[in-house]
């Protein structure tokens, strides 16, 4: 079984990854680390050559080359239109409204200047709409501050800001188990991103399988903020780092393992 992991170039690849492959390797799978950035790619010649790939990078070039593998018919984890929706958040939004996610008021506008009108609501957070890792990611108390990011910040997304009664809450879903982290935010540190690991249930564990059912996928990551008790779904991750999981990588293999039908 030959497997293509679509990812990052870099000098030193996360210890789950590593671990992820080691895993497949124990079901007797070869992964080949694939790096679209690397060189240039004749378009005509962008075909299927694994059994199964696996879109871990969500970069434009990523999405590009994974989008070509899937219009050549090839197998994808996670599906590239599902990764395509969730990545927009505009999209993914929609698509979690009628879902019943609990989400935060949610605006769109062509620049951050256009939503002062937001801010008559209370705080914001605002954001590119097509970003991930806490990237450009504002948080807005006033016209000042809404004035004070850059003129070229892009197409906008912004959501009613939230206080967290604590600590954020990661939620990891990889097929049937979910894995819950509370979390300092921002994390400055490697122990920071590990955080604490705590139960999913309840309302939380209702929310999560909710928003995978909207996508039809069981492999991503949810943050959430508990407010006043109530939990509000600010971001959606197609395959976060699965930091503070344990036997993450272990975990990713077997599932990874399991789809591609390896033994």
């Amino acid at each position: 079984m030959r497997l293509g992991l679509i990812t990052v170039q870099k000098e030193k690849p996360s210890p789950v990854v590593g671990e992820m492959v080691a895993r497949l390797g124990e079901h007797g799978a070869t992964v080949d680390m694939l790096y679209p950035e690397d060189r240039a790619r004749d378009v005509a010649e962008v075909r299927p050559e694994y059994d199964l790939y696996i879109l871990k990078s969500s970069t434009r070039l990523a999405m590009v080359y994974a989008g070509l593998l899937h219009q050549a018919g090839a197998r994808i984890v996670n599906p590239v239109p599902a990764v395509t929706l969730m990545k927009d958040k505009y999209s993914a939004t929609a698509a979690l409204l009628p879902a019943g996610v609990p989400l935060p008021r949610t605006w769109m506008a062509e620049s951050p200047a256009q939503l002062a009108g937001a801010l008559a609501t209370g705080p914001i957070v605002v954001k590119p709409y097509f970003g991930s890792q806490g990237r450009g990611v504002h948080i807005v108390h006033t016209r000042a501050e809404l004035d004070a990011i850059p003129d070229d910040f892009g197409i906008t997304f912004a959501q009613t800001y939230y206080e967290s009664d604590g600590r954020d809450h990661k939620i990891y879903r990889i097929g049937d188990e979910l894995f819950g982290v509370r979390r300092v935010w921002p994390a400055r540190t490697y122990e920071d991103k590990l955080g604490e690991p705590f139960e999913v249930t309840g309302e939380m564990r209702d929310v999560t399988l909710r928003c995978g059912d909207a996508f039809g996928v069981d492999l991503y990551g949810l943050d959430i903020i508990m407010n006043d008790g109530r939990p509000w779904v600010v971001d959606i991750n197609t395959f976060p780092g699965f930091k503070g999981v344990p036997d993450a990588g272990r975990r990713l293999g077997d599932y990874i393992a399991g789809l591609a039908g390896a033994k």
